[in-house]
């Protein structure tokens, strides 16, 4: 499914009543209700840029 340590996932669109909300991940389009979202830890990568 694509919900592996290092994917990047953007969200694509919210359905009109808030849920679900459907996400881009490892070029997949994958949609999961915001509880099961929710039970997904993810952690912004931070960017580091030469001084």
């Amino acid at each position: 499914m694509g919900l592996v340590p290092g994917a990047e996932v953007s969200v694509l669109r919210t359905a009109p009543l808030g849920d679900p909300v459907e996400y881009r991940i490892k070029g997949a389009a994958v949609s999961m209700r915001r509880s099961d979202a929710n039970t997904v830890l993810v952690e912004e990568e931070s960017s580091q840029e030469d001084d």
